[in-house]
C-alpha cells in the first residue's frame, strides 16, 4: 500500500513543485510536456500504473514496466524521466518519482495532471480503451 501523501502546491510553470510531508516532487505542465513530445526531445514518459491501466490507456511515446527493478535496469540516472498516472489525486506516480529519486535519480519531473489533464485537453491517447 503506498502512503498517504499530503499534497499542496507552491510555485507556478515549469518551475512548480508538489510539496508532500518529506519530499518536493518536481512537475512538469501538459503544455511543456506536449512540446517536448512534439519535438521529439529524448525523453523517457513512464505511466505509473499496472500493466492493464497501461493497455487500457496511455499517452502515445509512454513506457510501462511492471516492477521498480525493471525500469531501474531499463532507465539511467541522468536521462529526463517524466512520470504520470490518471490525475492529482493519484499516488502511483509519486510513489514511482520518489523511489527513482532514492535510487540517484536527479532528472526526474511529475505530471500530476496525468491522463484526465491530457484527455480533457482533447489530446491522443492509445491504447484498448482510447
Amino acid at each position: 500500500m503506498l502512503p498517504d501523501f499530503s499534497r499542496r502546491i507552491c510555485g507556478r510553470g515549469t518551475d512548480q513543485v508538489e510539496m508532500n510531508d518529506d519530499i518536493e516532487i518536481e512537475t512538469i505542465e501538459r503544455d511543456e510536456l506536449r512540446a517536448k513530445l512534439d519535438r521529439g526531445d529524448e525523453l523517457h514518459l513512464v505511466m505509473a500504473l499496472n500493466d492493464w491501466a497501461f493497455r487500457a490507456k496511455h499517452i502515445p511515446g509512454s513506457e510501462h514496466f511492471d516492477s521498480l527493478e525493471t525500469a531501474l535496469a531499463s532507465l539511467k540516472p541522468d536521462e529526463e524521466i517524466v512520470v504520470y498516472c490518471t490525475s492529482p489525486e493519484c499516488h502511483s506516480s509519486v510513489a514511482l518519482y520518489m523511489a527513482l529519486r532514492e535510487a540517484g535519480y536527479q532528472n526526474v519531473r511529475r505530471y500530476s495532471g496525468g491522463l484526465s489533464d491530457w484527455d480533457a485537453a482533447g489530446l491522443p491517447l492509445e491504447g484498448d480503451w482510447a
